[in-house]
């Protein structure tokens, strides 16, 4: 199993996350945690890279759910970025494509002129 890495950048459009290891009910404390470090002004946007994320279960599922309400409560919005396959299909199963804003990558996401979903 491998460790949960959270390192924080910024970026123009707003904060950068990039999350590594394993996202699961014992870590996912720890990136709701570090989403709560965050401080977004109105209109930024909180970037989750999930380029190195190795596994995410439901709990992980839910810690991106609280990010994502935190971003909106600070009114901003969230993109994943770099979701893993076997992470994309479980936010499809459960509609959550249509929740999450996806990129392919983090220089997509933070342009300020993309629309990519």
């Amino acid at each position: 199993m491998s460790p949960l890495t959270i390192t924080a950048r910024d970026a123009v459009t707003g904060p950068v996350l990039e999350i590594t290891g394993h996202l699961d009910h014992a870590t996912a404390p720890e990136l709701r945690q570090a989403v709560d470090r965050v401080t977004l002004a109105s209109g930024q946007l909180l970037v989750v890279d999930l380029a190195g994320l190795e596994f995410c279960d439901s709990s992980g599922i839910t810690a991106l759910l609280a990010a994502r309400n935190l971003a909106m409560e600070q009114c901003g919005d969230i993109a994943l970025v770099a979701v893993p396959a076997n992470t994309v299909r479980i936010l499809r199963i459960a509609g959550l494509d249509r929740v999450f804003t996806l990129h392919p990558d983090t220089s997509t996401a933070t342009d300020p002129g993309s629309t990519a979903r």
